[in-house]
């Protein structure tokens, strides 16, 4: 039987998103450790009556003594480039399962890669437990039942929430990349405001935007679709203009610049509680098979910063209560193709099937 009170922690519980988490847990429930490099995490326990553990990720032995007992560890600080490999590291050394909110897709991608050691040890490792991946994984699994052999997945979504100081700096620090889709089951670089096309995301056709989401990863896993791509809405000017902007890319990944950028982004203080409660995503999927058929996936949800806070916390109860094997997986995978729908301010998923 699991242990009634099993021990979990909450990593970069100072972050914007981290705090969200932190004290949706505690509103339901939960005793979470909090941990982190900054020693405002400890202030951050303390008032909530929690226990803290303050350490930084460059010393492995460290990280891995640190969260031994611990059954799960929900990672929260990033930019994951950076951070999700030393966590991850701890945590199959460790034997305590993975989750975090990343949506990049190099992050997905090197997660995937270690499937076997995970399996090996017994360990889970589930990456874009929030709003990245969240939704949309769920309507690739739909599409991918829905229409078996698609040949080209496409999927978006539509809000107008801002972005936490995290979400802000991943954002930039991946500017230097361009823009990237799956072709024939490879990852492919584009020029961002080069792929575009008109989508009606929830609320009437709007001129979208191809974009490096983490989807290209995760729905690839998920699916086995070979042909993904995401969209956002965009004004047509705009698409135009970070477009003609590409020769610049280059400039976006100077040293300097970067520090800049980033010092920028760490002012941005994310959407106040009012902001998301007034401000729902809208999130679209459609796949297609070689016979011209068709099958469109709709769904409404909260914020997605709440989806994030809430999609934490299902994942590590579904962890805490888990019992089977390890190893890589997406959140549809993990917790069903409808886990979405368990998430206040989310609606049902529809799905939708056109053609011969």
């Amino acid at each position: 039987m699991p242990d009634p009170s099993p021990c979990w922690m909450i990593y970069g519980a100072n972050g914007y998103t981290g705090r969200l988490v932190t004290d949706l847990a505690v509103a339901q429930g939960h005793r979470p450790v909090l941990a982190g490099r900054s020693p405002e995490v400890a202030a951050i326990a303390a008032a909530r009556g929690l226990t803290s553990r303050v350490f930084d990720l460059r010393d492995p032995t460290t990280v891995r003594d640190t969260i031994a007992g611990c059954r799960v560890v929900a990672h929260c600080a990033g930019p994951f480039s950076a951070t999700s490999r030393p966590v991850i590291d701890a945590c199959l050394a460790a034997g305590a399962d993975y989750v975090d909110i990343t949506g990049e897709i190099d992050v997905f991608e090197a997660a995937w890669r270690r499937d076997e050691e995970a399996r090996s040890r017994g360990t889970v490792i589930c990456p874009g437990v929030g709003f990245d991946v969240i939704p949309t994984d769920c309507l690739a699994a739909m599409l991918a039942d829905a229409l078996p052999g698609a040949t080209s997945l496409a999927l978006g979504f539509d809000t107008a929430s801002g972005l936490s100081a995290g979400t802000a700096r991943t954002t930039v620090e991946a500017l230097p990349a361009g823009g990237r889709i799956r072709r024939a089951g490879r990852l492919q670089t584009i020029p961002l405001g080069s792929l575009t096309r008109t989508i009606d995301f929830g609320r009437g056709p709007r001129h979208a935007t191809a974009i490096p989401w983490g989807d290209v990863a995760t729905a690839f896993a998920t699916t086995g679709i070979p042909n993904i791509e995401v969209y956002v809405p965009m004004p047509r000017v705009a698409a135009f203009m970070i477009r003609c902007a590409q020769p610049l890319r280059r400039l976006f990944a100077v040293a300097g610049v970067q520090r800049a950028l980033q010092a920028l982004a760490k002012r941005t203080a994310g959407p106040s509680a009012t902001a998301r409660g007034t401000s729902p995503t809208w999130v679209w999927g459609e796949a297609r098979d070689a016979a011209g058929r068709t099958a469109v996936a709709r769904l409404r949800t909260a914020n997605g910063y709440d989806v994030t806070a809430h999609g934490v916390i299902m994942a590590v109860e579904h962890l805490l209560s888990r019992e089977g094997p390890g190893g890589f997986f997406t959140p549809s995978r993990l917790f069903g193709p409808r886990c979405v729908e368990q998430l206040p301010g989310s609606s049902a998923i529809t799905v939708e099937v056109r053609g011969p």
